[in-house]
């Protein structure tokens, strides 16, 4: 079951999304940590992040919208807090990271730099405010731009998180491979919109906000594995992951990992479901190693 990406070996290839698992302490009484590959944390930015204003999460067929607006207690408090906790757990951790400057990124990059944290996953999905407010991930200039800054000062591999609300994956992901990326992440959430038909209003304050959950699953396959045949890079599969059978659609269309994310808002123990169903369906098939599975659906 273990898988290797960018020189870092995992024990198994499940991983927990960022932002729906926190950094593990909200289900430590659910989930043994020890048991997966990953956790992966919530966006960790260089100062706090108060986040949008409520109401700022809703419920949509097959899944969730949200605007949180990546509320956090910015990097010092995740230093002092977080990675100790993760620590005692035999796990690996992957640091989600955000910013809304390239400046602000590297802060947070330089900054971990010291600490002891295996891989570092950078959210281009948020808005670059000195380029108007349109993502960093929605233009390969800027992705190639900000991934080759991100390299020059990391210790640790990046992951560069794709967002999917783009015309072509695929040059996107070509453009983090360009700026040194060591592997990928995708996707991101989708852009929507709920109305409240009663108050005839949008339903969250933010007025959109990101899809997720298993409406989304059939894109995210494709864009998974759209980029596995763009790229060399190894790639983390995301997006409607609810069981182990969701799992392994992502594996074999290219991901050598995956990641639970709404899911455990509805069962908290998805994330060792999932694991434990890939085991089962590789002993049904009689198959010896998570490898051979690996993007083979061509």
């Amino acid at each position: 079951m273990n898988v290797t990406l960018a020189g870092v070996t995992f024990q198994n290839p499940v991983t927990t999304a960022s932002g729906t698992f926190g950094s593990g302490m909200e289900y430590k009484d659910y989930v043994d940590l020890s048991r997966l590959g990953a956790v992966t944390t919530k966006g960790v930015s260089s100062i706090p992040w108060p986040g949008n204003p409520t109401p700022r999460v809703a419920e949509t067929y097959g899944g969730m919208l949200n605007a949180i607006g990546l509320q956090n207690p910015g990097m010092e408090m995740f230093i002092q807090r977080d990675i100790p906790f993760l620590r005692k757990y035999d796990t690996k951790i992957i640091v989600n990271v955000v910013g809304k400057t390239t400046q602000e990124y590297c802060d947070v990059v330089e900054r971990l730099a010291e600490c002891d944290v295996d891989m570092l996953e950078i959210n281009i999905s948020c808005p670059n405010v000195k380029e108007g407010g349109i993502a960093f991930g929605q233009d390969p200039k800027c992705v190639e731009t900000i991934t080759s800054e991100l390299k020059k000062r990391a210790k640790q591999p990046i992951i560069m998180k794709l967002s999917p609300n783009v015309t072509d994956i695929a040059e996107m992901a070509r453009a983090a491979q360009a700026g040194g990326a060591d592997a990928l992440s995708l996707i991101n959430t989708l852009t929507g919109m709920k109305i409240d038909i009663h108050r005839r209003a949008c339903l969250l304050a933010n007025k959109t906000g990101g899809l997720s959950g298993p409406a989304i699953k059939p894109i995210a396959v494709r864009m998974v594995y759209q980029v596995a045949h763009a790229v060399r890079l190894p790639i983390i599969g995301m997006g409607g992951i609810a069981c182990a059978e969701d799992a392994l659609e992502f594996i074999m269309a290219g991901a050598s990992m995956v990641a639970v994310g709404t899911a455990n808002f509805i069962n908290p123990t998805a994330t060792i479901e999932v694991l434990e169903g890939i085991e089962a369906y590789m002993k049904q098939y009689h198959i010896e190693d998570i490898k051979d599975l690996i993007g083979c659906v061509k």
